[in-house]
């Protein structure tokens, strides 16, 4: 039989405090005096009470839950990305309610469920957003932050790294080692992440009578390996490779490799978002490194100061990165 579950009244009546004393010292921020918060504890901890946060949520109508939207957890990016939201999240005294997005946009049934839990509010990465998503969110005043996107017509907040200012740093950076064959592997040509970076680098390079070439990928491993085969297999091979993330960078190292091109001596090769395989001595990738830590920082500040009824008109925060040499780009000699 299963064990019956104590009760707030049980801790208030052992503690000897209000039920509504009990409800706030379990409930992040709320002021109520260390003695008394002790008491309580080491009540609960005596009958092995836990709060139902869901059950508490329908009386104080806040939850403390915040939906979170991924699409392409095939990169190893974004896991990265899901552990440290989560983590901070919850440091904060939220918890996250996942959605990993099959067909890269939030679809009317995930929007219900974030509903049916009273969400306080909503991050999304790395998927689309329709108009009617947004509609009916903030019919329910549930607000929505962009990680990593944004969208031009879109009434959310959205905080991303300044991919195209990183785009145009790249070009110049592999033009100071004297690269004059360039080719860009694009993410999907839909995301705002892959155009910027192209359109900041693809500038740079015109402006110096350049023109790159440009090959489409879909931020896979195996969209750089196939296009870097074909690419480094014809006549007019490239002496340098901008990827629009690193899995797609390591798959072009992986494929000149199979065809005996030594890097960086015969190829250049530049990821972006510096992922924990960008370091291994394999690979041993140059990147350009996203600042995600102030990225999912001021995210959530966004988001929790919107939870927080504070209004304020929708904006795109572009952040900064840094490139990060490592041995896959070849170097003038001083």
């Amino acid at each position: 039989m299963k064990k019956k579950q104590s009760t707030a009244i049980e801790v208030a009546k052992l503690a000897n405090v209000s039920q509504s004393t009990v409800s706030r010292v379990f409930t992040p921020g709320a002021k109520v005096s260390p003695r008394t918060q002790k008491r309580v504890l080491d009540a609960a901890k005596k009958i092995g009470y836990r709060p139902n946060a869901l059950a508490r949520g329908l009386i104080t109508n806040k939850t403390n839950i915040i939906g979170l939207v991924m699409g392409n957890i095939q990169n190893p990016f974004y896991p990265e990305i899901l552990d440290k939201l989560t983590k901070s999240l919850y440091e904060r005294g939220y918890h996250v309610l996942f959605f990993h997005t099959k067909n890269d946009e939030i679809d009317q049934d995930e929007v219900s469920q974030f509903l049916e839990y009273n969400v306080e509010g909503v991050i999304m990465t790395d998927v689309l957003l329709s108009s009617s998503v947004v509609s009916r969110l903030s019919t329910h005043d549930i607000p929505i932050v962009l990680f990593n996107r944004y969208t031009q017509d879109s009434s959310c907040h959205s905080v991303c790294c300044d991919n195209y200012s990183a785009g145009k740093k790249i070009a110049e950076y592999l033009f100071k080692q004297e690269h004059r064959k360039f080719t860009y592997i694009s993410g999907r040509i839909n995301t705002s992440t892959s155009r910027d970076r192209e359109k900041g680098f693809v500038e740079f390079l015109t402006q110096k009578g350049i023109k790159p070439i440009v090959e489409e990928g879909d931020y896979t491993y195996e969209a750089g390996y196939n296009v870097a085969m074909r690419l480094l297999k014809g006549s007019n091979r490239p002496d340098a490779i901008f990827c629009a993330n690193d899995i797609m960078a390591l798959g072009v190292i992986d494929a000149a490799k199979n065809l005996g091109i030594s890097i960086p001596n015969d190829l250049s090769i530049i990821g972006f978002d510096d992922i924990a395989m960008a370091s291994w001595p394999l690979y041993s990738l140059t990147t350009w490194q996203q600042p995600v830590n102030e990225m999912i920082e001021e995210t959530i500040n966004i988001l929790l100061n919107r939870v927080e009824e504070e209004t304020t008109k929708p904006k795109c925060l572009f952040l900064s990165g840094s490139l990060i040499e490592r041995k896959s780009v070849k170097l003038l000699k001083e």
